[in-house]
């Protein structure tokens, strides 16, 4: 079942086109990467989502039910990630997170329950200061916590990577991708690497519509460029291999690429060991998220 349906979605801003038949399927617990350059639609899509603005044509359903602006009784279902969550600075983790559970109408026990296994799974059950003291990632930490509180079905994260530094991204990263059994995961990001690391479905967009989209892994078979690539140890080891295989290419000084419609590799792989030709790495080329997305967009 899709946790999230967007269906032939319209919006102009004034003479701007900004959403232009955008169409989207995102699966029950998928982390589900919506990806593309700033200025391409996401984040007025998300809004869309939320119920925060009016669409000129199309449907929205989460879990079955339509999105409606304003008051949308489906926001029941959906946690949202900013990427600059704010906070009550005076409160501490635990207090803010009582906080939302009271909001919510919780019952008091649950929401002390809630709030402990939570901030074990973002690391900040010691933590004791102030949020005024967080640094960003554990302020980002605490809002992943506050965002799945309500044991929301679709949680939608808004670039939540993008002002974190290596360690923190990366943090960011572990606890989305283990939180995927208990909802699933709209995430919207600019930076190809992190989605390419945690995303099982992407989709790609441009000028307000979808160019391609799907699982990740059957994408990246589709368009595979049926390349392998060779790091040998020495320069004179790579120079053999291309003077050997005149349709090797170099691309670095002990690293050469062939296609498979050039050569059978077992030829390669047979040439290599009969010459004792001492081998670093042998992969199969692997299109990125970089490729596809260039690819697609045709910039």
């Amino acid at each position: 079942m899709d946790t999230l349906c967007i269906t032939d979605l319209y919006k102009r801003f004034g003479e701007k086109q900004v959403l232009n038949g955008l169409n989207l399927s995102v699966p029950e617990h998928s982390i589900y990467g919506f990806i593309g350059k700033n200025g391409s639609g996401k984040t007025t899509t998300m809004k869309a989502v939320l119920g925060l603005l009016t669409v000129d044509s199309g449907t929205i359903t989460v879990c079955g039910e339509k999105v409606a602006f304003g008051q949308t009784m489906t926001n029941r279902n959906i946690g949202y990630l900013p990427d600059v969550p704010e906070f009550y600075s005076f409160m501490n983790a635990s207090e803010y997170l009582t906080f939302c559970g009271q909001i919510c109408g919780m019952e008091k026990k649950d929401i002390a329950d809630r709030s402990e296994e939570l901030l074990y799974l973002v690391g900040l059950a010691d933590v004791k200061q102030r949020i005024k003291g967080y640094s960003r990632g554990m302020k980002q930490r605490l809002g992943i916590a506050q965002a799945v509180f309500n044991r929301p079905k679709l949680l939608i994260c808004d670039e939540p990577t993008s002002a974190l530094d290596p360690i923190g991204r990366r943090e960011i990263l572990d606890i989305l991708s283990s939180i995927t059994d208990q909802t699933t995961i709209l995430f919207s990001t600019h930076i190809l690497s992190d989605a390419e690391r945690i995303c099982t479905d992407v989709a790609f967009l441009d000028s307000g519509r979808v160019t391609l989209s799907g699982k990740l892994s059957e994408i990246k078979t589709k368009y595979r460029k049926h390349e392998y690539q060779i790091q040998t140890e020495t320069t004179s080891d790579a120079e053999m291999l291309v003077k050997t295989f005149a349709k090797m290419k170099r691309i670095g000084n002990e690293q050469v690429v062939f296609c498979e419609s050039d050569y059978l590799f077992s030829d390669v792989l047979y040439f290599i060991s009969e010459k004792g030709i001492p081998v670093l790495k042998i992969e199969r080329s692997e299109p990125t998220l970089e490729d596809l997305f260039v690819k697609v967009t045709d910039k």
